[in-house]
């Protein structure tokens, strides 16, 4: 796990300016084993399945920010280090028991959370940077450059979700109606805009003096604005095609239900040959 994102409290104050000093990770102590940090790292995808955490400084540091100029591994279950769980909107559905319609990816789904250190040691082993300020942006440049590429991987599940809504138009009986098409063109357009961004990066990328490839920063930069802006719209045209139903369909528990199912069956049904289950997933 790359762990970038400090709280950083008031924006407009850098690391050592902040009345709280933990509100960016930072150095607290050091002796013969190694250094301890204190401090939080947010948003952190994957933190909980991954085995070791790689700390790092997350904006441009000053001569004042040298405490705060720190890289090191630690193991994902190292002493001091709690995971506070981040929650999503539909949480409380998947734990209903009704089933594993409203599971989703039922058995790799992904979680993020907030990871709270307290006086946790890196080893001197493990310590990558420690005080040299001067290369925090760099190290934040470079890093990003290689992740903001990374965000094609967002175009499979763009796949995944253009292929739901062309099988749900389908389902409801409306694959050839123009409107419905040029949605699912659309779609296709924007996902693939996105993918063309990530590849063209990595084939513009240039070897560095340790052998080491670094991809397009600029094409890498344009693949994660696309990232912030398509998906929605994706999302937003498939909910279009979907209906109303997309937002208020009853829980599979209710489906399951001795009363309520039956007639959810009679009513949720679409085209002729289509199971209601089906729809419903």
């Amino acid at each position: 796990g790359g762990a970038m994102t400090d709280p950083k409290g008031d924006r407009s104050k850098g690391p050592s300016e902040q009345d709280d000093p933990d509100l960016f990770t930072r150095i607290v102590d050091s002796d013969e084993k190694g250094v301890y940090v204190s401090g939080a790292k947010a948003h952190q995808t994957g933190c909980i399945n991954s085995h070791w955490i790689i700390l790092m400084p997350t904006i441009r540091l000053t001569q004042n920010d040298k405490e705060y100029a720190i890289v090191g591994a630690i193991p994902a279950d190292v002493k001091g280090l709690t995971y506070i769980y981040g929650r999503q909107s539909c949480d409380t559905r998947v734990m209903e028991g009704g089933g594993d319609i409203d599971l989703g990816n039922a058995k790799f789904g992904g979680q993020e959370a907030m990871m709270i250190l307290d006086r946790v040691l890196i080893p001197w082993d493990k310590l990558f940077m420690n005080g040299e300020f001067e290369f925090a942006s760099m190290l934040v440049e470079r890093f990003t450059c290689y992740h903001r590429r990374s965000y094609v991987c967002k175009t499979g599940l763009g796949d995944v979700l253009i292929g739901a809504a062309a099988t749900i138009a389908d389902y409801n009986g409306v694959p050839n109606v123009s409107h419905i098409k040029d949605k699912i063109i659309e779609m296709t357009h924007l996902n693939e805009t996105i993918f063309a961004a990530g590849i063209a990066s990595s084939h513009q990328g240039h070897k560095m003096k340790s052998g080491v490839y670094l991809n397009d920063d600029m094409l890498a930069q344009v693949c994660k604005h696309n990232v912030t802006r398509f998906p929605y719209e994706i999302s937003r045209l498939a909910q279009d095609i979907a209906g109303g139903l997309m937002v208020t369909l009853p829980s599979e528990k209710d489906f399951r239900h001795p009363e309520a199912g039956p007639m959810l069956k009679k009513y949720l049904v679409g085209r002729k040959g289509v199971d209601v289950e089906n729809r419903m997933r």
